[in-house]
């Protein structure tokens, strides 16, 4: 009797192995086959969604042929708790092997929200609203000039509020790098003072290749202890950055007015836009230059000068291009 039980248990160990080895080769093998589905899909997988409730949203949509192979898969690889939470693009006939992959290294698909360069803090704060992705609500003002235009890549279910710390925190960032490098002769004595000047070289011109010229102007000008006169101060103390639409009459260059720089001394209060990179870089290194002026030249650019008298020739030629 005990060895017809012992010959049983035997038959039946054997088996299991030769089940459990069938079961492991049929894994092997379909794990790395490719996938069912002929067209390629766009799966998101929640925060907290377990291994089994995956599977089975990958099986229902036709990327998985079986979602115990792939569970099984996942767990012989040790990476049952590596899945990441995402959207993710999974391509046609993508393997088990592959979608494992995609999950275990978050290849999930990165979305862009670009923000220009000379915008408001009110105008940018409009773009991230209007983002159809982001989620939330913008929770706090960020102050003028604290944000820094760039593009920024973020997944679904990022809010609002978090593009704009990424933002302001970009800023930072880029100041305590830039800081230390900037020219100690430069009359700026804080960060907060180069952001200002900055915004300010960003709104007089739209050509890159003119910002480290404007820069050097105004720099000289702080030096000597002349008024910046920049016109987007007087814009921004009027309508707060939004556009004119014309030029300045001059009952607005002579009206009060706490952010004209023909008016008061040195840097308005505030930032007037935020600044990109290449406006901040030019303030706090400038080239060595002795001009003191610049106009338009109705080219889109801008001519400069080192005396007033030149800079009155180049404003009466500018003057004729006006009225012509």
């Amino acid at each position: 009797m005990v060895k017809y039980f012992i010959i049983g248990f035997v038959v039946v160990v054997v088996l299991g192995a030769v089940g459990i080895f069938g079961a492991l080769n049929y894994e092997q093998t379909n794990f790395v086959a490719p996938g069912p589905s002929q067209t390629e899909a766009m799966v998101t997988i929640s925060p907290g969604t377990t291994l089994q409730q995956i599977a089975l949203q990958l099986e229902t949509r036709g990327i998985l042929e079986d979602a115990f192979v792939f569970r099984l898969g996942v767990m012989r690889r040790d990476a049952a708790t590596e899945l990441k939470a995402g959207e993710y693009r999974i391509q046609a006939n993508a393997s088990m092997a592959r979608v494992l992959e995609m999950l275990r290294n978050h290849e999930a698909i990165q979305h862009r929200i670009t923000i220009a360069e000379g915008l408001t803090t009110n105008m940018v704060l409009a773009v991230v609203r209007a983002d159809p992705i982001l989620v939330g609500e913008v929770e706090e003002m960020p102050p003028e000039g604290s944000l820094l235009p760039e593009t920024y890549l973020f997944e679904r279910g990022t809010t609002r509020q978090q593009i704009v710390e990424r933002m302001q925190q970009a800023q930072q960032d880029l100041l305590v790098e830039l800081w230390p490098t900037r020219n100690p002769e430069i009359p700026i004595d804080t960060m907060e003072e180069a952001v200002n000047l900055a915004s300010i070289v960003e709104k007089e011109t739209g050509l890159a290749s003119e910002r480290p010229r404007i820069a050097s102007v105004f720099v000289n000008r702080l030096r000597f202890g002349m008024r910046l006169e920049s016109d987007p101060t007087i814009i921004y103390g009027i309508t707060g950055g939004e556009p004119l639409g014309r030029g300045l009459r001059v009952s607005e260059i002579e009206a009060p007015n706490p952010y004209s720089t023909y008016q008061i001394d040195r840097l308005p209060p505030t930032p007037i836009c935020n600044p990109g990179r290449d406006a901040i870089v030019a303030v706090l290194s400038p080239p060595d230059g002795d001009e003191l002026y610049f106009v338009a030249d109705g080219s889109g650019g801008h001519v400069f000068a080192s005396s007033y008298n030149e800079h009155l020739r180049n404003v009466a030629a500018w003057r004729r291009i006006e009225r012509n």
